[in-house]
């Protein structure tokens, strides 16, 4: 237990309490005009010592750089193409406004008005990326007893608004192949598989199984600034796609004469190539080829939606599609093109119609439930 202690000052009678914390070290704190308050102060520290909840006040004079710093380091989890964003976030949008703060001095409020600012003029995926950033750095506060709570969670954040799906027809991927000249196998490829443009472009010759007609999507290539980064594919998932037979002739010719590790895509030296841009006031190969097509302007990711769209419209199931685009889970397949699945719905309630006609339930039930005209 602490004590209490009465001292005089020229603004009259104060008092401080003395008192140990759990690694036994001696503190103090003095200002209190009224030994009530004094005393409630000694009890909430032996309560907070008691739960484990202790928490001294020179902890919380960390900056949020130094800390945040910290943080980021240890994300070294993280693959660099989702490191970057976030690194991005830190240097541009997080340590410009909390850096010089303390983390015991952000408050709920503080963490709130900053969001709604930068929400005015940031897109909504800035905004989360930047928030997660302060929201995981004051984490670490929490955890490291700091602070007794993290003031950044619970504010209100935007909303993403999912892009509408560009899902091409099996003519205007012919077209569009057509118009890509010695891009049309791997036009084909993204349309018809579901690949990534990163699993695409890394894919090596001895990757192709022709006997089975099979894929393996083994590695990455993502584009990180300037360079190309080499790694397991997104969500470490490796997997086995089939193609259809008619890409055969095309992936033959691609792989022809070149060694095993060689890569099917590349460029003229043999690199992988880079991403093509389609954005206002750019140029790039598959901008010209969309244009000759007579295609609307869409991102070369839209191949992946495409194939999606194509192996649903032959009767492919959910989990089907999830194995060959990748994902997770079904779950997430379903989440991001329950579009696709609608006619599902419409399909189940022609069977259960059939169902209860041919177990004659319908003709149990009274005739008005059916639409038929009253007697009067």
């Amino acid at each position: 237990m602490g004590s209490i202690y009465s001292y005089l000052t020229k603004a009259g009678k104060r008092y401080r309490v003395v008192y140990r914390k759990p690694d036994h070290d001696q503190a103090q704190k003095r200002g209190f005009t009224t030994k009530r308050d004094a005393a409630l102060f000694l009890s909430t520290v032996e309560v907070t010592k008691a739960n484990g909840d202790f928490i001294e006040a020179s902890a919380g004079r960390l900056t949020i750089a130094t800390l945040g710093a910290q943080w980021l380091h240890h994300q070294s989890h993280l693959k660099p193409s989702s490191l970057r964003p976030v690194e991005i976030a830190w240097r541009l949008y997080v340590k410009p406004a909390w850096g010089t703060r303390t983390v015991g001095e952000i408050r709920h409020s503080d963490v709130q008005s900053w969001v709604t600012e930068l929400t005015a003029v940031k897109g909504a995926t800035t905004v989360l990326r930047a928030y997660g950033v302060l929201a995981s750095t004051l984490d670490v506060a929490v955890k490291d007893k700091r602070i007794t709570s993290n003031p950044a969670r619970g504010v209100n954040l935007p909303r993403k608004i999912a892009k509408e799906h560009t899902y091409l027809s099996h003519r205007q991927v012919a077209a569009l192949a057509t118009a890509s000249g010695d891009r049309a196998t791997l036009v084909l490829i993204m349309a018809y598989c579901g690949l990534r443009w990163g699993e695409a472009i890394g894919l090596q010759v001895k990757d192709i199984d022709f006997l089975k007609r099979r894929i393996n999507v083994n590695r990455n290539a993502v584009e990180v600034g300037s360079q190309i980064e080499v790694g397991t594919p997104k969500s470490y998932k490796v997997r086995s796609v089939p193609f259809p037979a008619f890409l055969l002739p095309g992936l033959s010719d691609e792989c022809r004469d070149k060694p095993a590790t060689a890569l099917v895509f590349a460029d003229r030296f043999g690199n992988h190539l880079k991403r093509t841009r389609v954005s206002l006031g750019t140029r790039s190969w598959f901008l010209t080829a969309l244009t000759t097509a007579g295609l609307p302007r869409m991102t070369i990711h839209d191949l992946r939606h495409t194939a999606a769209s194509l192996a649903v419209s032959v009767g492919a199931n959910v989990k089907a599609v999830q194995r060959m685009l990748g994902h997770a889970s079904a779950a997430m397949t379903l989440d991001t093109y329950a579009d696709l699945f609608d006619d599902d719905l419409d399909a189940v309630a022609d069977r259960l119609n059939q169902a209860a006609i041919f177990s004659n339930v319908a003709k149990m039930l009274p005739k008005q439930n059916f639409g038929a005209k009253e007697n009067p």
